[in-house]
């Protein structure tokens, strides 16, 4: 090997050696990575995961190669890569308390991909608000809510607090409070209110909508009216069916009375 250095470069011999090889190392290094992280991903897609994770995963993977080939590069330069290992676990020690907030949603925007309690274009309520999931990224969860404002909210307080998917069964069941004065007919009531649920489009006949004599106000008898709608017709549904009952309670004699406050007055 000397016979390839010139004299005077031969003192730096293992030197100039070591760092050429350690540049090796570093390239074939950087190769690989970018084959892990092309595999990783062809991977996760054939297996249908969610695509950001799929991306997240493969840098991860990646990034995990390219930091084994920069530690097996600087030990052939001599560099003492136990210190060097040390070093980096204390600093990003350090870098974890002061972004654990951040890292928290991170872990929790990880929990929301791989166990998917939701996807896009499900109508959700989480962390109390309701919308449409328009974005859910590793730190943030976007949704459109039906004033079409957009809300963006932490994953952490995503998967900590109740998520409510509006979607996932295919079908909701809306619940409308109705009071009818006493003495009207029950029986005849309740046939009005479920014909007019029928006689709106958007209620589903599977299963079909019922109503539940709910109890005895102070001011009227109380129904609730509980037709189905798909996710996406819920809320027009409501709006519909609630014209339909005022029509059809009207036209059938049947009156839906104020809030009555009886007095009685003492005897002079």
């Amino acid at each position: 090997m000397s016979e390839l250095f010139p004299e005077a470069l031969q003192p730096y011999q293992g030197l100039i050696v070591g760092a050429a090889t350690a540049l090796a190392i570093f390239v074939v290094g950087w190769i690989v990575s970018k084959w892990v992280h092309a595999l990783c991903l062809r991977a996760a897609r054939r297996g249908q995961m969610d695509e950001a994770l799929a991306r997240f995963l493969s840098s991860m993977a990646q990034y995990a190669v390219l930091a084994f080939a920069v530690i097996a590069a600087l030990s052939r330069v001599g560099v003492q890569t136990t210190s060097l290992v040390a070093l980096l676990g204390a600093a990003g020690l350090a870098v974890g308390l002061a972004l654990q907030g951040n890292l928290g949603n991170f872990a929790s925007g990880v929990m929301l991909l791989l166990f998917r309690p939701f996807t896009l274009e499900d109508r959700v309520r989480i962390a109390g608000e309701d919308g449409q999931v328009k974005e859910i990224g590793l730190f943030a969860t976007s949704l459109r809510t039906p004033r079409n404002e957009e809300i963006i909210v932490p994953n952490g307080s995503v998967t900590s607090n109740v998520i409510v998917n509006y979607t996932s069964q295919g079908k909701l069941r809306g619940g409308i409070a109705v009071g009818i004065s006493y003495g009207s007919d029950v029986n005849r009531a309740m046939e009005v209110m479920i014909d007019a649920c029928k006689s709106v489009g958007s209620v589903l006949d599977d299963p079909p909508p019922s109503v539940n004599f709910s109890g005895f106000g102070a001011s009227s008898l109380d129904f609730e009216v509980r037709p189905w709608a798909t996710a996406d017709d819920y809320i027009g549904m409501l709006h519909d069916v609630r014209i339909e009952l005022y029509g059809a309670l009207a036209a059938a004699g049947i009156e839906i009375p104020f809030d009555q406050i009886v007095v009685h007055r003492a005897p002079a």
